[in-house]
């Protein structure tokens, strides 16, 4: 579902492009006169859009893309949208305004000469109740990799990852609650090799150097499969005030369904929003990680630390756990201010999870309210984790 959040973000960072127009009626929010683009989304984010990328991570030092979007909704879907625009003051009739389906096409180039290009699709059928994401593509990534849970390298080693990917997933409504159970699928054939293969000699502990620089040179493939479970009760999809997310993704990786290695993942996020008052509120996140594998995995597949501050696949290792817990303050109808930090934790051994080092991140930021009929909320967030400051540009909730 991260996918729509960022499909709209990317719609509105075009907006703020063309910023020149928003004294037009199509920008005004007849409520307060401010700017808004609730009423360009419904009425004009259909068919086909461009809109651009734009990539903060410096993981890969930053970069640039466009997508192409492609909105798909029936002539009754129309209608129903269509009607709902009439009433401006009826902000529970948001749900017609949003689009059933979205297709996209996508290409990005980054400032260490990495590129991706592919596709997706978000589908929701039966009224909502069968939901369907997959999407597919090519990448020539270029990503420093600093070795393993507590396994450390001499000095950060560039790894090239050419990959072509494909996942999906779907999920079925059970009966009337909120829960949601499907299968998922990643498939992942990539070729791994180093910038500089002189940099793989002494570079690792002598008693890993053998099987960690056949890892880092060879082509491999991980296939598997396994279901998702998803339990949702928030208040808005983009940026919640209230409720709990919980998903969990099993899979099994084995060499009968085309995997090179043979490992089961399981991935659990647990996401708690609370109001504290009618200015403030409060956001609290949980997600652990495990890879139980015999050997190490590529540095692809292996769970890493995702957390602002933090570079993408900085910190890995087959155990990961991290939290964090943001605090945000409502100045007015519209502006918002937020304050957060983080901890997290990898490692190679389930045994020595506590004992493994902390990674601390912090930071603030700020939120606009851009599409009040959508409850959707875009600002910046700037982060400070153990090595780099990050700047975000961030679609509703970070998670």
């Amino acid at each position: 579902m991260n996918l729509l959040k960022k499909i709209i973000s990317s719609i509105l960072i075009s907006l703020f492009s063309v910023s020149a127009f928003a004294s037009s009626g199509i920008f005004t929010d007849k409520l307060d006169g401010k700017f808004d683009a609730s009423r360009y989304l419904s009425e004009n984010a259909y068919g086909f859009l461009p809109v651009p990328i734009i990539i903060t991570d410096p993981a890969v030092d930053g970069g640039l893309g466009m997508m192409g979007l492609f909105f798909h909704e029936s002539e009754e879907e129309k209608n129903a949208r269509l009607a709902a625009m009439q009433d401006e003051g009826n902000d529970e009739a948001a749900h017609s305004l949003l689009p059933p389906s979205v297709s996209a096409a996508f290409g990005a180039y980054t400032g260490n000469d990495s590129y991706f290009l592919g596709g997706g699709h978000m589908g929701f059928f039966n009224q909502g109740k069968i939901r369907y994401m997959g999407g597919g593509g090519y990448g020539d990534v270029n990503i420093d990799f600093y070795g393993f849970g507590d396994i450390t390298l001499n000095k950060p080693l560039e790894i090239k990852t050419q990959a072509t990917a494909i996942m999906q997933t779907v999920k079925f409504k059970l009966a009337d609650s909120r829960f949601y159970l499907g299968p998922t699928h990643r498939y992942i054939n990539a070729e791994i090799s180093p910038a500089n293969i002189n940099d793989l000699v002494g570079n690792f502990p002598p008693e890993w150097q053998e099987s960690l620089t056949n890892l880092l040179t060879r082509n491999i493939t991980t296939s598997g499969v396994g279901f998702a479970l998803e339990y949702d009760s928030r208040d808005n999809f983009f940026s919640p005030t209230n409720g709990l997310k919980y998903e969990l993704n099993y899979l099994w990786f084995d060499d009968a369904i085309g995997s090179d290695v043979d490992y089961q993942l399981t991935e659990l996020t647990a996401l708690h929003y609370f109001k504290l008052s009618k200015q403030w509120r409060t956001a609290f996140r949980i997600e652990a990680n495990y890879a139980n594998s015999d050997g190490f995995l590529p540095p692809y597949a292996t769970p890493s630390i995702s957390m602002r501050g933090i570079p993408a696949a900085r910190y890995q290792g087959q155990s990961v756990a991290m939290s964090e817990l943001e605090l945000i303050y409502k100045i007015n109808f519209r502006w918002e201010v937020n304050a957060f930090a983080g901890i997290g934790k990898a490692t190679n051994e389930f045994s020595e999870f506590s004992a493994s080092p902390s990674r601390v991140s912090k930071g603030a930021g700020f939120r606009y309210l851009i599409a009040r009929r959508y409850g959707f909320n875009m600002g910046v967030d700037i982060a400070q984790g153990p090595e780099d400051t990050v700047i975000y540009i961030q679609a509703g909730s970070a998670w």
